[in-house]
């Protein structure tokens, strides 16, 4: 092949490359299936479904044609849990409030229950208003969703406990876990997986969190780390990871993005079938 030929193919490679990944894999929604094993989980829940939203970003970057069809497709799963990790919203102002207004009455619930934690971006500018992590919550409570901020609740004898954002510096982990007992079966609701590595906050807890935040680094490559990861541990991608001390944690893909570009990397919804481990 002729230098030319070959730069001009190479040209059409590349052009191509980043039009997929511009404008079809970031809307190019996979549900994941798997099983989410519990120790001691209750009789009455093994067998039951929970689904994991993440990331959803609702505002001026993200298509809203494209989050109906997400809505769609996870309420046709009719979950019997519904449990959403962070990131409502991409806070550009008190719009987004009126976007999260118009979506709610169509995002998926639970036919047990509908939770939900905060992400940083739900916390406005750099995270810290909390007028504006107030009102996401209040709109999420008044649309029947519980809204857990360093806070736990019984779910038919499971343990279930949700933290505050780590960027927002509000995340409690031993607040949230304070009514855990060693033996108990239980699930935490994380937004960002590098509060896990602070180990002495989270008082012995032995079982499964679910997270997002990192959109599984947007791009991926066996050749490198994902260039979009924000976490200091870079061990926090995606999927399955095991902690190292009896936890485990579900990072998920997510939904949305805030730079419209994903590689390899598709959103994700995922449905967790829950069973005795």
């Amino acid at each position: 092949m002729k230098r030319r030929d070959f730069l001009r193919a190479a040209g059409v490679s590349i052009a191509g490359v980043a039009a997929y990944s511009h404008w079809l894999e970031p809307f190019w929604l996979e549900v994941t299936h798997r099983d989410l094993a519990i120790a001691r989980l209750p009789q009455s829940l093994d067998g039951r479904t929970l689904l994991q939203l993440s990331d959803l970003h609702i505002g001026p970057l993200v298509d809203e044609e494209y989050l109906a069809r997400v809505w769609r497709t996870a309420s046709a799963l009719h979950p019997d849990i519904v449990a959403y990790t962070g990131d409502w919203v991409t806070w550009r102002g008190h719009s987004q409030l009126t976007q999260l207004e118009r979506h709610l009455p169509h995002t998926p619930r639970g036919r047990i229950a509908t939770l939900s934690v905060l992400g940083n971006h739900d916390y406005g500018e750099r995270w810290s208003e909390m007028p504006v992590a107030n009102q996401i919550a209040d709109r999420l409570t008044q649309a029947g969703v519980q809204v857990l901020r360093n806070t736990s609740l019984d779910l038919d004898g499971l343990f279930v406990a949700g933290i505050e954002d780590l960027w927002s510096r509000r995340a409690r982990p031993a607040t949230a876990l304070a009514r855990w007992t060693k033996g108990t079966p239980g699930l935490v609701l994380n937004h960002n997986p590098d509060a896990l590595d602070d180990r002495a906050d989270w008082l012995g807890y032995d079982g499964w969190v679910l997270s997002g935040h990192t959109h599984g680094g947007q791009c991926r490559s066996p050749f490198i780390t994902p260039p979009i990861l924000p976490v200091r541990n870079k061990r926090y991608t995606s999927g399955a990871i095991a902690v190292g001390d009896g936890r485990h944690v579900y990072i998920s893909r997510g939904v949305g993005f805030n730079v419209q570009v994903r590689f390899a990397v598709r959103p994700e919804i995922t449905l967790f079938t829950l069973r005795r481990g």
